[in-house]
């Protein structure tokens, strides 16, 4: 059977920016095939209240058993795949020479090599469609070297050359692929980073033109714009800021300071 809604897989859906862009999409009449390594109950409750139609599958996006399970998921239960959100990621707080092997693997395999295996395992029904939207979700860590987090910004790099990559090969065929930069995110993910000790919030809300952290609502909207080929249609390996400012500024901490 296949679905009369547009469907999207939202992975990195059980908190943060993924369950707040899954909501936005069911608003926005979208099925949505729900992915995380835990069991993102709430938000499949909170889109099933909204109207959708909607899957939850658990597993770890790196892991090609995983994908192939989400994909036949979502081709059994839908019949096709409209848009994918690749928001699945996650960080490490470490200089450079004390980063292990291990741990410069794990943030590459999750950041990077699972968008590309979910990309590469929904392009085929994208492609027979003859249309599609990807959107991989970055980082200003991507568009700019920040201290303590090399394999983190080395993943979300090779994530917008990706999303260049894909956007060339892909975009005469019908499939737009796209990425979002956020600045910091007020989530979860924040509070573990901060009780590391590795800033504060005053370290993110000074060097921000606008002052604050982005919100999950910020990034939702955001990727709810590329994924409308109504409102986007004809970009196509974009990677949008969504920052306040963060990557635009280029002023020392006093300057920018005494403009607010």
């Amino acid at each position: 059977m296949i679905s009369k809604s547009p469907v999207a897989v939202v992975t990195g859906a059980a908190q943060g920016i993924g369950r707040r862009v899954a909501e936005v999409l069911a608003r926005s009449g979208y099925a949505l095939a729900l992915a995380d390594l835990n069991e993102p109950a709430a938000t499949l409750a909170t889109v099933t209240d909204l109207g959708a139609e909607a899957v939850a599958v658990t597993g770890d996006v790196s892991a090609q058993e995983h994908v192939d399970e989400l994909v036949h998921q979502v081709s059994t239960r839908f019949g096709r795949v409209d848009a994918l959100v690749n928001n699945a990621g996650i960080s490490l707080l470490q200089p450079a020479e004390q980063t292990t092997p291990q741990q410069w693997r794990r943030v590459l395999e999750v950041n990077l090599t699972g968008p590309f295996l979910l990309c590469r395992g929904f392009a085929p029904m994208m492609l027979a469609a003859g249309a599609g939207a990807i959107v991989n979700v970055a980082s200003v860590a991507g568009l700019s070297g920040i201290a303590d987090r090399a394999a983190y910004n080395a993943s979300k790099h090779g994530l917008i050359g990706l999303t260049r990559t894909l956007a060339v090969e892909w975009g005469g065929r019908g499939i737009r692929v796209n990425a979002v930069c956020p600045a910091w995110v007020k989530t979860e993910m924040d509070v573990a980073d901060q009780a590391s000790g590795g800033y504060t919030d005053e370290d993110i809300t000074g060097r921000v033109p606008m002052a604050r952290f982005a919100t999950p609502d910020d990034v939702a909207a955001a990727v709810a714009f590329l994924l409308d080929p109504a409102r986007s249609g004809f970009i196509n390996g974009a990677a949008l800021p969504v920052d306040g400012g963060w990557t635009a500024d280029g002023s020392w901490t006093s300057l920018r300071l005494r403009k607010r």
